[in-house]
């Protein structure tokens, strides 16, 4: 399974030309032997993502109450003190009218559970991912749509999403396709991805469909690009 995901790693990383190594994440039950735990503090679920794309390590659900909001979109259970920490965080947001009191419910989440969560570079993930996470520009968000057909009028269009960042993974996860999100002003803190790069979550199902039609895409684009030329130098 190992060898399958090094592969596809480097097929999406050379294909699209990607600044960044895509990182892949499974919530699990426990930590498995031959991963290791994770013992430093970070201050959000997020903040995840951009340590695993150099190494693969468990997170236990209390290494994610950095942000609360993550946690529970994470589908972990808020310890008391947390939960009140959420709660005056979310009175803050509606105050200042970043989020609406009816937003708040309808958030997507993971169903609660698995006691925490493995990261890692997806060229060297052990486990079955849930999700596998990549940081595009608009140009290889539109490759990777058209490849997985979100873009077509004739079927479900993918979701584009915002606030929360996090909350791609569950509803990629849930949807069994791919999810485009703009991020949040919380993720581009605590990530310090560069303002030019999307979020782009896509579960497991949906993994080996990208690998196939990725080159197709890219050569009818490419195809469609000369044709494009040819038209505007003729006006």
């Amino acid at each position: 399974m190992a060898l399958r995901y090094t592969a596809l790693a480097d097929r999406l990383e050379s294909t699209l030309d990607l600044d960044y190594p895509p990182v892949a994440v499974a919530r699990v039950d426990q930590r498995p032997d031959s991963v290791e735990q994770w013992t430093k503090v970070v201050p959000s679920a997020c903040s995840f993502w951009r340590h695993a794309e150099q190494t693969v390590f468990y997170a236990d659900e209390a290494s994610h109450m950095g942000c609360p909001i993550g946690a529970l979109v994470m589908g972990f259970e808020l310890p008391p003190p947390k939960h009140e920490e959420l709660m005056s965080l979310i009175g803050n947001m509606c105050s200042i009218a970043y989020l609406r009191e009816d937003e708040v419910s309808s958030i997507p989440r993971f169903t609660p559970g698995p006691s925490g969560a493995v990261y890692g570079p997806l060229g060297k993930f052990p486990l079955e991912p849930d999700n596998v996470i990549l940081w595009v520009t608009p140009k290889q968000a539109m490759y990777v749509e058209e490849s997985l057909c979100g873009t077509q009028w004739t079927g479900n269009q993918s979701p584009v999403l915002g606030r929360p960042a996090c909350a791609a993974l569950p509803l990629a996860d849930d949807a069994g396709s791919a999810t485009l999100s703009m991020g949040c002003i919380g993720m581009r803190t605590f990530t310090e991805i560069p303002d030019g790069y999307s979020l782009v979550a896509i579960p497991s199902i949906a993994l080996e469909g990208l690998a196939a039609h990725l080159s197709e895409t890219l050569a009818a684009n490419a195809t469609m690009e000369a044709c494009y030329k040819a038209m505007k130098a003729s006006v």
